[in-house]
């Protein structure tokens, strides 16, 4: 039987910075006698819109804070719930309930409650009450059964937008250990109609493997264009657009993964000298774009980090920290219309098309005067111009050299 924290269970409750990611990933682990009774690891934010006193409406979004408590959690037993509660501050709590059941359990109730009285986190807030939403969302598990869902997990309940990702939770964990079987969320699973593209030896073409069919080439898509914001309170602080293409060559067979922006969740953040952007999916567990500042003038794509899954059920992962790209002044944005290579790793290039980004000063929520790409090339079309030039010269010397040396030579047989 586990015991309450009030009677002696043990929480652990941690938070990990990823990064410049300014959302926390908590773990939370209850503890009894026989060791771990309840453990969960997630990161979640919410994003809420309230009314002001000035007749606007005004959006916040609310990530997990560095200092939280934990009162009220419980390990629970057969006739007692399990419950997570979680506070951030005065202004708002966090909760979810468990329900042990003869094979499996239920997680339910989860409830979001938010002071709108805290001007801090609510500035200029009308209405300074307390307001509860209630997450209908019902999940059964078996027992013994680690619950897992990497995508992000997003629930619009008007007004409240509540995400939540990089899942790892069981509750009313059997003999201390926590389960090494999983259950792993819809969103995660790829679907069986779903093949990845793979290249033939023809280059211009790539082949969809199918379990039951015989592969036929077919022309590699080009990727839809995504739009991608990040704000920093009310202020939008990165702004992208492209389309992305990621190759990924595992065990010496190259793939091809189009990002669709239609199923792809993003979130980021933004530093004086550092900006985060981060693409999610069913596929990808996380793919970051990290931009720095150098030299206090310029901005530059300095760190690419993927996770994701592959159709054979393998996890690809890499990371590199010493990339030099999309280099411009900062104030102006960089641009490249024509399709690019990022050489990630010798496994890993990203394709892009279209691009225009823009991680730091960004004004009215609008790109700046874009650097294009085609800048970089002008640079070398000058020394080029030059040397064909001068080549040029030197060939018409030689021409004028030999031409009056055979008339000298011609003059001397004459005689």
């Amino acid at each position: 039987m586990c015991l309450s924290p009030v009677k002696g269970a043990k929480l652990i409750l941690i938070f990990l910075f990823l990064g410049a990611v300014q959302s926390n990933a908590l773990i939370v682990n209850l503890t009894d006698s026989k060791g771990t009774c309840l453990y969960a690891e997630w990161e979640m934010n919410f994003t809420i819109t309230y009314e002001t006193t000035n007749q606007t409406n005004k959006t916040i979004t609310i990530a997990v804070p560095d200092k939280a408590t934990h009162d009220g959690s419980s390990c629970g037993d057969d006739r007692n719930s399990a419950k997570i509660m979680i506070q951030f501050g005065f202004a708002v709590s966090w909760a979810v309930n468990f329900t042990k059941e003869a094979s499996h359990y239920s997680i339910h109730d989860i409830v979001l409650s938010y002071n709108t009285s805290d001007s801090t986190v609510f500035p200029g807030a009308v209405a300074k009450e307390v307001h509860t939403v209630k997450n209908p969302e019902n999940f059964k598990v078996p027992l013994d059964v680690i619950f897992k869902c990497n995508s992000v997990l997003t629930y619009n309940l008007t007004p409240v937008v509540q995400k939540y990702w990089g899942i790892h939770l069981q509750a009313f964990v059997q003999n201390g250990t926590v389960s090494k079987n999983e259950q792993v969320c819809e969103e995660d699973q790829t679907p069986t109609t779903v093949a990845p593209i793979i290249h033939t030896t023809a280059p211009s073409t790539t082949t969809t493997l199918t379990p039951t069919s015989t592969p036929t080439p077919t022309p590699t898509p080009t990727p839809t264009v995504g739009n991608y914001s990040i704000r920093n309170g009310n202020t939008t602080c990165l702004l992208a657009t492209m389309g992305l293409q990621l190759n990924i060559t595992e065990e010496k067979v190259p793939f091809i993964f189009n990002i669709n922006p239609a199923t792809t969740n993003f979130t980021g953040s933004c530093q004086p000298q550092s900006a985060q952007l981060r693409l999610n999916n069913s596929q990808i567990k996380y793919l970051d774009f990290i931009f720095a500042v150098k030299n206090e003038k310029r901005f530059y794509l300095k760190e690419v980090n993927v996770y994701m899954y592959l159709a054979n059920g393998s996890a690809f992962n890499i990371s590199n920290k010493n990339l030099s790209f999309w280099d411009a002044p900062l104030g102006s944005s960089y641009m490249c219309n024509k399709e690019q290579v990022l050489s990630v790793s010798r496994a890993f290039q990203i394709n892009t098309f279209n691009l225009k980004v823009q991680p730091f000063n960004v004004t009215k929520g609008q790109y700046s005067t874009a650097q294009d790409c085609s800048a970089d090339e002008d640079n070398f079309l000058v020394p080029i111009a030059v040397g064909a030039a001068l080549g040029g010269v030197l060939i018409l010397v030689l021409l004028a050299y030999f031409i009056g040396l055979k008339r000298h030579h011609t003059g001397y047989e004459q005689f």
